[in-house]
C-alpha cells in the first residue's frame, strides 16, 4: 500500500519561503512521477510541479522561477522549495504520485496548509 505524507506547511509573509516535504512509502517502484497540486479556498485543485523518474521537471507557469521541485531517492522523499511566496499561493498543498501503469495521479497525500499573508 502506498502512503504519501506531507509536512512543512505553515504561515509566512509575502516574499518569504517555505519548503514542503513528502515522504513516500510502499510500492514506489511503480511510480513514474511525483509532484504537487494545490487547492485555494473556493477554487479548483491545480497542478503545481512534478518530477519524473527521467529527471525532468514540470511547473505551473504561475510558480516558474519561484518554486523548485527535487527528490531524494535515498530518503524516498520529494521536496517543494517555495521562494518569493505570494498571497495567491495560499492553499492546501497535496503530494501526488503517478503510476507507470496508468500515467495518472493515482496516489494523494492528506495535504498540508500553506498560508501567505500580505
Amino acid at each position: 500500500q502506498v502512503q504519501l505524507v506531507e509536512s512543512g506547511g505553515g504561515l509566512v509573509q509575502a516574499g518569504g519561503s517555505l519548503r514542503l516535504s513528502c515522504a513516500a512509502s510502499g510500492r514506489m517502484a511503480s511510480f513514474d512521477a511525483m509532484g504537487w497540486f494545490r487547492q485555494a479556498p473556493g477554487k479548483e485543485r491545480e497542478f503545481v510541479a512534478a518530477k519524473r523518474t527521467s529527471g525532468s521537471s514540470e511547473y505551473n507557469d504561475a510558480v516558474k522561477g519561484r518554486f523548485t521541485i527535487s527528490k531524494d531517492r535515498a530518503k524516498n522523499t520529494v521536496y517543494l522549495q517555495m521562494n518569493n511566496l505570494k498571497p495567491e499561493d495560499t492553499g492546501v498543498y497535496y503530494c501526488v504520485a503517478s503510476r507507470v501503469r496508468t500515467h495518472a495521479w493515482d496516489y494523494w497525500g492528506q495535504g498540508t496548509q500553506v498560508t501567505v499573508s500580505s
